[in-house]
């Protein structure tokens, strides 16, 4: 005897409702520093030391146009999916480029985490940016903090590596391979020596916003029948909580094939729906009353629309009669005009018609009169090959008249033709393995680029033997897109294919992917607090512009781009056909 199969599991959306943010009290004892994660899915902000106090999705939901004041933010909107059309966010990709969006978030996260200072804000801020980023970006957000907040002093700082000091304390200066995967991107950022190498970081245009957007389009074709239910807050849930990474992507599809492992690994998501049948909420006296309306309505309309093909025919007897009495007063001429006007080719065919329709103008009014004295429909006869026009409506209300004398039968337990709940539900199969694999094939969502283990190869090969090695024994994974169950294990089998046979390697997971940027951040704050080194202060802002960086071990570098010069013209000095190269920056100046 077989063993039974172990029942599915059914799931439901939780659809949590976001909680808006309290107002928190300032800290007043010790260094008062202010610590803003300013990621492109969320914005983390707190006191260093103390923990973040706010976690708010980096959106606001604005109309075109409106005022200020009537703008919500973050945690004030409860749900996205009412008014995802007016949503905006300050980021393209994972840069801020929207100053007034980005004005609105810091508003928010300054008047929540209780700022007292009056006209400013009195505290040093340690801001997180992207890998490589931007000049004029950085110069931006330095243009608010200074001009809109002026805030004493900001340091700017890479996630990535802030996540990195936090979890690798015992082993600085490192070296190391940083995979930030985030909402919108991935980075792989190279450490040597426990500083960044800018000049060999990779990006891949991947993130979970591409993953959230597969599944999306995948269940939407899947289930055509619940357009409106698979919203993306629904799939950010699946895809936080249901989806995992396998070692072996072709290998786990073959498995999905048996039916055995697809009844016990498949997840049933079921969607909200009405469990009230009609039939039973509707008491039988109103059922009876609701047939009874419905049978005078047709009645009526019955009755309403026999008159007018009776008067129709009545109309068209009297002009046979006409044509008929022509050809009597020997009008022939006139009579055969007429007959040819009628369609038809001698006075047998006209005084044939005349019998035929006679007939059925002296039945119609028989059944209009019967129709006035009892009020029982009559069921339209076949008159000369001709079927009345309200023969459907007439059966019709001949059979709610025959269910009416009919006493109504008891069904006590009626059972639907079919679950309804069942058919709210939504089956994740491939989809759980398909949507995260993205980040490995981005081809499956048509992207024409390197997935992760490739692009770590070619990062790899730019370094000689002994730095590679040296490179993989801390391949450091960090980022709310890593939080996967079994990513670890998909990275140690990519390296296992890629490295030399014997070599070693060794991948670590942050404890807390998407808090321990802003931990390091923090931590590094109170550590640095009373140094100037990796501080821009309010003065230098003003005499070194926007785009000054100062570095430290978290934050970009500067980095020489050699950019070739365009084809001098004829009428262009000498001096400007010389094809030297211009050294640029993508991190920020040198602080020298």
């Amino acid at each position: 005897m077989a063993a039974p199969r172990p029942a599915s599991r059914v799931f439901t959306f939780r659809d949590a409702r976001a909680v808006p943010d309290p107002v928190h009290q300032p800290v007043l004892d010790g260094p008062a520093v202010l610590v803003l994660d300013n990621g492109s899915f969320q914005l983390r902000a707190g006191w260093a030391g103390a923990g973040p106090h706010m976690q708010l999705r980096s959106v606001v939901a604005r109309s075109r146009g409106g005022p200020r004041s009537l703008s919500r933010v973050g945690n004030d909107i409860p749900s996205l999916e009412p008014l995802r059309w007016l949503l905006r966010t300050p980021f393209d990709k994972n840069l801020p480029v929207n100053l007034e969006l980005q004005e609105l978030l810091c508003d928010h996260v300054f008047q929540r985490l209780g700022v007292t200072s009056e006209g400013c804000v009195d505290h040093p801020i340690v801001f997180t940016e992207a890998p490589c980023t931007p000049l004029h970006v950085r110069q931006m957000v330095s243009e608010l903090l200074f001009e809109c907040y002026r805030v004493p002093k900001v340091s700017f700082g890479v996630d990535g590596l802030y996540s990195f000091y936090h979890n690798k304390k015992e082993a600085l200066p490192a070296s190391a391979i940083v995979v930030a995967s985030g909402y919108h991107c991935t980075h792989i950022l190279p450490v040597l020596n426990g500083r960044l190498d800018g000049k060999n970081c990779r990006r891949i245009n991947i993130g979970g916003f591409q993953a959230v957007t597969y599944l999306h389009r995948l269940l939407q074709l899947k289930y055509p029948g619940h357009l409106s239910a698979i919203t993306l807050s629904r799939m950010e849930e699946i895809l936080h909580e249901h989806c995992y990474v396998p070692d072996d992507y072709m290998e786990e599809l073959k498995k999905w094939r048996c039916p055995d492992y697809y009844e016990e690994n498949v997840h049933k998501m079921q969607l909200p729906f009405s469990s009230k049948l009609l039939s039973s909420a509707v008491p039988s006296e109103e059922k009876q009353e609701r047939r009874q309306q419905q049978l005078r309505r047709l009645q009526e309309l019955n009755a309403r629309r026999r008159e007018e093909k009776l008067q129709q025919d009545q109309e068209r007897l009297d002009r046979l009669l006409y044509v008929q009495e022509l050809l009597e007063d020997g009008q022939v001429e006139q009579f055969h005009k007429a007959l040819m006007e009628l369609n038809m080719d001698s006075a047998e065919e006209l005084q044939s018609y005349i019998h035929k329709l006679s007939m059925a103008v002296e039945q119609g009014r028989q059944r209009v009169l019967g129709d006035s004295i009892d009020g029982k429909p009559q069921t339209p006869e076949t008159v000369g090959g001709e079927t009345e026009e309200m023969e459907g409506i007439s059966e019709l209300e001949t059979m709610d008249s025959e269910e009416q004398i009919e006493p109504e039968k008891t069904t006590p337990n009626v059972q639907p033709m079919f679950n309804i709940a069942e058919y709210h539900q939504m089956y994740l199969g491939t989809e759980r393995i398909r949507v995260p694999e993205v980040l490995f094939q981005p081809s499956l969502i048509g992207e024409d680029q390197a997935g992760l283990a490739e692009t770590m190869q070619y990062m790899l090969d730019r370094y000689p033997g002994e730095v590679q090695q040296e490179l993989v024994q801390n391949v450091f994974l960090t980022g709310g897109n890593v939080m996967y169950p079994g990513i670890k294990a998909r990275m140690e089998t990519e390296l296992l294919q890629m490295r030399p046979f014997g070599s070693t390697f060794h991948v670590s997971l942050a404890s807390h992917p998407v808090l321990d940027a802003w931990h390091g951040a923090s931590e590094w704050a109170l550590r640095n607090l009373e140094t100037d080194e990796s501080w821009i202060s309010r003065k230098e802002y003003e005499e070194m512009g926007g785009e000054y960086l100062k570095e430290h071990a978290a934050s970009n570098r500067y980095t020489a781009i050699r950019l070739p010069k365009p084809a001098p013209r004829s009428a262009a000095p000498a001096n400007s056909q010389e094809g030297e190269s211009v050294p640029q920056s993508n991190a920020g100046p040198s602080p020298s």
